[in-house]
């Protein structure tokens, strides 16, 4: 073969693959999707998550948990919980495992459009944001700001273009808004109008909630649709590490039950400071407090949905500063999915974070590193995955984008690895090596399965030097920056219609514009 032939054949093989790439896939042949089955990873033995487990029941039985409000008192104590002299409410052994026995084993979170519900059960995994960040990132200035409502607009609706981003919970505060109330409806309007995707908020009192319900009631066309597909749940910090119900955020809870709304029963002790600093005694801990807040959800409301939100956070002894993008921090993640998986609940967990204050090298590990561990165990659902840095002070734009790549990989590791008559491939094996071409490049088999099995990044570069060098160095960043402008300069395809948006904006003190 001449050097001519052979640069033709390359440049055809390569105009196949990009033409083979550039064809959509149906949704069935996808190489990664929402909900695939994680669970191959397993950090905890069977015998150690039983004593996990006992260790658990044992701090429930014995030490409780203080600070009810009245409500919660009545509704647990109805339920079979004992107020002890010392105000503390403790659970018996045989009343946690029956409530165990009886709650929801698979929620579904519902999207506004009814095309990306997410399924919680088993190992189903997926990817989302998170956070509650105060702050945004300016990767031009390399400087931290205050975030606002249009910043959490704007994340929103980048985040309905990005495929491997399956829901969206709040990942940053509105700090241009002072008055609580107004920011709490203002992150439902402004979360709602950009995206159709599930989305998970929080309230800061219980008297927020109606007035939230009201407008999500309007959204939905009706009480009776809302409660039919609630496609919003609550974020709900029920408790204060080590051992405390939050008593505002417990009665936040149940009006959001009562409203039909899914709650995420979220408990985040820093381990050596509100909670054990070992990994295990981290995860007791954990698992004590959020089956303490099964058992207050099915006193309220049998079957309510809720998620087991044990979120375990790393802390760095040497300084007492957090250490979200540690491997301890990816190990505590893992081994609450394994505890989630012994129960058989529908549970959640952070992961994907990163203590780095720029989308860089840094992150780059972190945020790879925990979300892979995430994603093999089988975490439900994996909070925080996407676009947040500065051991969640920070969220940034552009790293958002950049994550959608970064989950697509990881999600490629989820699916694993199939064994099959097919792929093991013995029969191409014969065709090219036996009067064939000794090579796979561009046979009918690699073409066939070059989409459905392989996943390509969107903003990774896999260019050669001197290709990279002819396309003039493109700039990971730059390319981010890029394309969040694109997105940003068309409309959100989930705002609202323009009658009921003039609705909304009647009822409620609308801060974005029109």
């Amino acid at each position: 073969m001449n050097e001519q032939t052979r640069n033709s054949s390359r440049s055809g093989g390569r105009a196949a693959r990009r033409a083979a790439r550039a064809t959509a896939l149906p949704e069935h042949l996808r190489p990664i999707r929402p909900g695939m089955e994680g669970g191959m990873l397993k950090v905890l033995t069977p015998a150690q998550i039983e004593r996990i487990h006992q260790a658990a029941l044992t701090a429930l039985e014995t030490i409780g948990l203080a600070d009810a409000p009245q409500s919660g008192i009545d509704y647990l104590v109805g339920a079979g919980c004992i107020l002890g002299d010392d105000g503390r409410i403790r659970f018996p052994r045989a009343l946690v495992e029956d409530t165990i026995a009886k709650a929801n084993r698979s929620v579904t979170l519902h999207s506004r459009d009814g095309n990306s519900d997410l399924e919680l059960s088993g190992n189903r995994v997926h990817f989302g944001t998170a956070g509650a960040a105060v702050s945004m990132v300016d990767v031009h200035g390399q400087e931290y700001r205050d975030s606002t409502l249009q910043d959490l607009h704007d994340a929103s609706r980048i985040c309905e273009h990005l495929e491997n981003i399956h829901f969206v919970q709040r990942p940053m505060v509105c700090r241009d808004i002072a008055d609580n109330l107004e920011m709490d409806l203002n992150t439902v309007y402004a979360t709602t109008s950009g995206t159709f995707k599930h989305i998970g908020t929080s309230f800061t009192e219980p008297s927020h909630v109606a007035p939230a319900i009201e407008m999500l009631h309007m959204i939905a066309g009706g009480e009776d649709k809302w409660r039919e597909r609630p496609f919003m749940s609550n974020s709900n910090c029920f408790v204060v590490p080590p051992m405390k119900f939050a008593t505002e955020s417990c009665e936040v809870m149940e009006e959001c039950i009562k409203a039909g709304m899914p709650v995420l029963l979220l408990s985040a002790g820093m381990a050596g400071a509100t909670a054990p600093s070992t990994i295990a005694g981290a995860i007791a801990q954990a698992t004590a407090e959020c089956l303490a807040g099964l058992v207050y959800v099915n006193a309220v409301s049998p079957g309510a949905p809720a998620i087991f939100g044990t979120w375990p956070f790393g802390l760095d002894l040497r300084t007492g500063a957090m250490s979200i993008g540690s491997g301890e921090q990816a190990l505590l993640t893992a081994g609450c999915a394994q505890m989630h998986h012994f129960y058989d609940l529908p549970g959640g967990a952070a992961a994907g974070a990163s203590d780095a204050k720029l989308p860089d090298m840094q992150a780059g590990w972190e945020q790879m590193c925990s979300n892979v561990m995430a994603g093999l165990s089988g975490l439900n659902m994996v909070y925080e995955s996407a676009g947040m840095h500065a051991s969640l002070l920070g969220f940034c734009h552009e790293s958002l984008i950049l994550s959608d790549d970064l989950i697509g990989q990881a999600q490629r590791c989820v699916r694993g690895i199939e064994v099959t008559d097919e792929t093991l491939a013995l029969d191409q094996m014969a065709e090219v090596c036996i009067g064939g071409p000794g090579h796979y490049l561009g046979t009918d088999a690699t073409l066939s399965r070059m989409q459905a099995d392989y996943v390509y990044p969107t903003f990774g570069d896999r260019s050669s030097p001197k290709e990279w060098v002819e396309i003039g160095k493109p700039d990971l960043i730059e390319k981010a920056v890029k394309r969040k402008e694109e997105i940003l300069s068309t409309p959100s395809p989930a705002r609202f219609d323009p009658l009921l948006d003039a609705k909304l904006r009647g009822r409620f003190n609308i801060y974005l514009p029109a």
